[in-house]
């Protein structure tokens, strides 16, 4: 059996797609299953059992001589949430949980961290661990990806195999639910869609004209068949970035996102919210050479390519992986 926590969710339900479409069924779903609006993320998938995930760690202690691999994803992700208490309790101390479990039945695993641990990446985003204890997060969020990351490689304790995976701006179908905090591709195919034009955040920083910020966008498909390679590798353990590398403009996801629809390009900007303007990152890019060092060979989407995929076979069609 294979247990992704966050089943239910964007990332962990893609990858629950890609497990079975490679033939591996016998799917643990962990996740909150009381909200609603991620229900249709796992229609049609072939999913053992569904455990809540605050049944988990009980479910895992009885059955985990069955479990061969845990993918642990589930997380609170919003970045507008100030309340440091609630991921200390979903994101760090609920991970350090299934860390020990893994330690203790010998379960190999690969968890999510994110990019926002780089915050205003002022020593780079350079995936080192050397720097990990430097970094300085933006927001509560990225504080408990960092935190637990710090907390794993100060560990004696480890599982035999085990990687933590920083999420860059990951887009793609069946993030539908996650309303403000889904991607900018999504939110550019509804305004453009429903209005005909696209509102971006104004550019606060003298540095950046108007879309011009930057981020290194990825698409999930990229994203989860980095998963599956940890899956069949199980060597290097270690910290790793996961983003395509190559930093774009707002302004080339807009233009793509338009063309991807077939629509005139029609561009307004808005004040970035007052709430997230002093935290804003103007800049990201994954250095991927680490991944690429322990045998990953796979091309990454481009954002043309990326955005094309989601808009033409998920967004138009209005299709779930």
């Amino acid at each position: 059996m294979i247990v992704v926590t966050g089943a239910a969710g964007f990332i962990g339900s893609c990858l629950v797609s890609r497990l079975n479409a490679d033939n591996f069924n016998d799917i643990i779903a962990v996740d909150n299953f009381t909200v609603a609006r991620k229900e249709p993320n796992l229609q049609g998938k072939k999913v053992k059992l569904y455990v809540d995930r605050m049944e988990f760690p009980e479910w895992l202690d009885k059955n985990y001589e069955e479990v061969e691999f845990i993918f642990h994803l589930g997380a609170r992700t919003d970045t507008t949430e100030f309340d440091p208490a609630i991921f200390n309790l979903l994101n760090l101390e609920y991970s350090k949980k299934v860390w020990l479990a893994c330690c203790e039945y010998q379960i190999p695993l690969v968890y999510a961290s994110s990019a926002a641990t780089y915050g205003a990446g002022k020593l780079g985003y350079d995936d080192d661990e050397n720097i990990i204890s430097l970094l300085n997060p933006l927001n509560p969020y990225g504080d408990s990806k960092n935190d637990f990351d710090k907390w794993a490689l100060q560990q004696t304790a480890k599982p035999f195999f085990w990687a933590g995976l920083k999420f860059f701006n990951v887009y793609g179908p069946n993030e539908y639910h996650k309303g403000r905090m889904a991607s900018v591709v999504l939110h550019a195919f509804r305004q453009i869609s429903e209005r005909g034009r696209l509102e971006l955040f104004r550019s606060h920083n003298p540095e950046y004209a108007d879309g011009e910020q930057k981020r290194d966008f990825i698409y999930v498909k990229d994203v989860v068949e980095i998963c599956m390679f940890l899956m069949h590798h199980r060597q290097n353990s270690g910290i790793y970035n996961v983003g395509s590398g190559q930093a774009r403009t707002f302004l080339d996801l807009a233009f793509n996102t338009f063309e991807a629809i077939g629509r005139e390009v029609n561009i307004d900007f808005k004040d970035t919210p007052s709430d997230i303007r002093e935290n804003y990152q103007y800049f990201t890019q994954a250095t991927m050479d680490k991944l690429r060092r322990i045998g990953y060979t796979k091309p990454f989407y481009s954002l043309e390519e990326g955005i094309q995929d989601y808009v033409q076979e998920y967004l138009i069609p209005n299709k779930y992986y």
